[in-house]
């Protein structure tokens, strides 16, 4: 096991060399500039995300769509990964995490604007989109498309399934002294419940799940900051120093510069808000929407709370409890920040974890599975819900760093042919984003236009 987690920490660290973080930063900027500065409207977005009215093809609501792409991406990469970015990267990790979410944002509005624009209609009546969709029909490269479906359908057991439940695990372990096989059980059960009705269920279960969950978790840190106002601007003086320099809490503050502090933000930010995966626009992709342009702004405001509000709040909730250079790692860290609340912080972050965790492994199904259905046809989907289903319970008793360093490079590696499309295709985002956004005509459905 020690050789194998050396010989994944090895691999991580080779994929996620300066090319992809020169790509993914380079895009996300290069986007943001292309699309003057998207993120200006990202209340908009919230606006629309907001609205009930169901117009437009598609199967799920605007708001189903977002909550399960949120769903997806506010998980353990919130809590544990914030974590882990802070202990391996330093406290400058967490504004390399808060700037790849601003600038991820373009990102994100480009991936679903694509997905919408070349999403097609399925044989049961349904849509199906993503990457690998605009892979094949907008750049025609088919083969492309069919290497991003394998990785996803690979990587949805990593990001998606495994460390979530790993994470889950270790903290019903410390805190009520559940073992993990109890709890694998338990999550495979309700996850088996909730995905075999499809993506109906899981965006009704998600469009419930994800408001709750997010407004209790981050009341939890609000009380943390003002708890500790005091040090507040210690901490965000720290965080911003070490950015630039690098800081780590294990071997001495010395051995992390600021490659690792970029390294690990940026790759724990990918894994938080997935802005350049290539995930989220799969579940876009079935939004009822009048144009691309509106499902794209609402898709964009994921990256926004996922990582602009909640992984920021995480990140200066762990670095200014001071913790972080305690030698603890992982869920245990952020467990040690919120025991500072009396009596109810295990409580809150535990809530909060399985709350993030479950709705994550019910998003992810649900873009592994497309994945799968693209390579394999409509009848893999069942014994793909099954395998995955039995897979929480697996990664609920493996290692942590196992689980994470092969997550880490099955990101990486499933990012970069989204990547390759996003730079490409940039002429068709410009122009549907001049033909709806920039002219005013938001409302107007693809047809009238």
């Amino acid at each position: 096991m020690e050789r194998m987690e050396s010989l994944l920490s090895q691999l991580g660290n080779l994929v996620w060399g300066p090319p992809l973080l020169i790509l993914l930063l380079g895009t996300h900027l290069l986007l943001t500039i292309r699309l003057r500065f998207i993120q200006r409207h990202v209340f908009t977005g919230i606006r629309l995300s907001l609205q009930r009215r169901r117009d437009g093809a598609g199967e799920i609501s605007p708001l189903g769509a977002l909550t399960t792409a949120l769903a997806a991406t506010i998980g353990t990469g919130n809590i544990v990964g914030v974590a882990t970015a802070v202990v391996a990267g330093g406290p400058g990790a967490v504004l390399w995490m808060w700037l790849t979410g601003v600038f991820g944002i373009a990102t994100k509005y480009a991936e679903a604007l694509l997905a919408v624009k070349f999403r097609v209609r399925t044989a049961g009546g349904g849509f199906a989109g993503g990457p690998m969709y605009v892979l094949e029909r907008g750049l025609k490269w088919k083969w492309l498309g069919l290497v991003f479906a394998a990785l996803t359908a690979v990587s949805a057991f990593g990001i998606g399934n495994m460390v979530q439940a790993n994470s889950i695990a270790g903290l019903a372990r410390e805190s009520f002294g559940l073992s993990a096989p109890l709890t694998g059980v338990v999550l495979a059960l309700l996850t088996g419940v909730v995905i075999l009705g499809g993506i109906r269920s899981i965006a009704r279960a998600c469009e419930w799940l994800v408001p709750f969950m997010t407004i209790f978790y981050v009341l939890g840190c609000a009380y943390l900051l003002v708890l500790h106002r005091e040090s507040l601007p210690e901490t965000l003086q720290l965080i911003l120093r070490t950015a630039f320099s690098g800081q780590a809490a294990l071997g001495g503050f010395v051995g992390a510069g600021i490659r690792e502090a970029i390294r690990f933000g940026v790759a724990r930010g990918l894994f938080s808000n997935e802005s350049g995966l290539g995930s989220a626009p799969i579940v876009a992709a079935a939004a009822q929407t009048r144009n691309p342009v509106r499902q794209a702004l609402v898709s964009s405001t994921g990256t926004f709370w996922d990582t602009v509000v909640v992984c920021a709040m995480t990140g200066l909730v762990v670095v200014n409890s001071g913790h972080w250079t305690a030698g603890i790692d992982g869920a245990s860290l952020t467990r040690a920040a919120f025991a500072d609340i009396p009596v109810v912080g295990p409580f809150i972050l535990t809530v909060g974890l399985l709350t993030f965790v479950f709705s994550t492994i019910l998003g992810w199904s649900y873009y592994g599975e497309k994945a799968a259905e693209y390579l394999g046809g409509p009848r893999v989907v069942m014994p793909y819900r099954i395998l995955w289903t039995g897979a929480v319970f697996a990664g609920s008793v493996l290692s942590l760093p196992v689980v994470w360093n092969l997550a880490d490079i099955t990101n990486g590696l499933m990012a970069i042919p989204n990547l390759v499309s996003l730079l490409l295709l940039q002429g068709i985002l410009v122009a549907e984003t001049r033909k709806y956004l920039w002219s005013g005509r938001l409302e107007a459905s693809e047809s009238e236009a």
